[in-house]
């Protein structure tokens, strides 16, 4: 029978997640960090994935399809929620997958020596992207760390490792407003900035924060040294 099922443009689908979160049947996950239909029974081709795409990748085509299963979806669900274990997605945002991180003291039963208390490197306020001004004078032959919120909470030594000597941006590309991109052109462009170090999650959705400053980059028509790090949700750096 033909019905309406969602169709996935890959090419614009950037691996945030959001139209999985939005789809209460399950029809979607991502797939090598793109979006994917399942199964088209799983579809009820009403759309709710379609708003949530800031990239507009998702539209509704009229085609031959199997009927909507509802109780195959139920099925789907429950499953899903029993079989998920740490670093596995049935379906769902993999950047809101719920998983215990162990650490030594936990492991050993023991209470490990304090950390010394390290002095912070934040050297300016404001440091939300949003928030920072564009003409900010602490922005001139600066090194940028551009760093996604959950990086601070992951990665023990930031400070000292990514912080140090950089003027530090952060932001949330899932929960924040709006596209970093522009704001970080303007920054870009009025400054003479030195180099721009990315440090984001392994999570898709955090993906969103690398592709505002490579299209800042583009835009700014400069040739500024930079890099993505990635960090683990157990806190180590990704090997790449």
């Amino acid at each position: 029978m033909k019905r309406n099922i969602v169709k996935i443009d890959r090419d614009k689908c950037d691996g945030c997640g959001l139209c999985i979160q939005a789809c209460h049947e399950g029809a979607l996950q991502l797939v090598d960090g793109k979006a994917e239909l399942i199964t088209e029974s799983y579809c009820d081709g009403l759309g709710a994935c379609l708003p949530e795409c800031p990239q507009d990748a998702i539209t509704l085509e009229e085609r031959d399809a199997a009927d909507f299963d509802e109780a195959a979806v139920k099925s789907h669900i429950e499953k899903s929620k029993v079989q998920a274990i740490p670093g596995t997605l049935e379906c769902g945002c993999a950047g809101s997958h719920a998983r215990t991180i162990e650490r030594p003291q936990a492991i050993q039963g023991i209470k490990l020596p304090a950390a010394p208390l390290l002095t912070s490197q934040l050297r300016q306020w404001p440091c939300q992207i949003k928030l920072v001004p564009f003409n900010a004078p602490y922005l001139d032959n600066a090194h940028l760390l551009i760093a996604a919120d959950c990086t601070a909470f992951a990665y023990a030594n930031i400070h000292q490792e990514f912080m140090r000597n950089k003027i530090t941006l952060i932001g949330c590309p899932k929960l924040d407003e709006g596209d970093y991109s522009e704001k970080l052109t303007q920054i870009l462009r009025g400054h003479e900035i030195k180099s721009v170090t990315v440090l984001r999650m392994e999570v898709p959705c955090c993906g969103g924060i690398a592709e505002a400053v490579k299209r800042a980059l583009v835009g700014s028509g400069k040739m500024i040294p930079w890099q993505v790090v990635t960090i683990n949700t157990d806190g180590s750096i990704r090997e790449d």
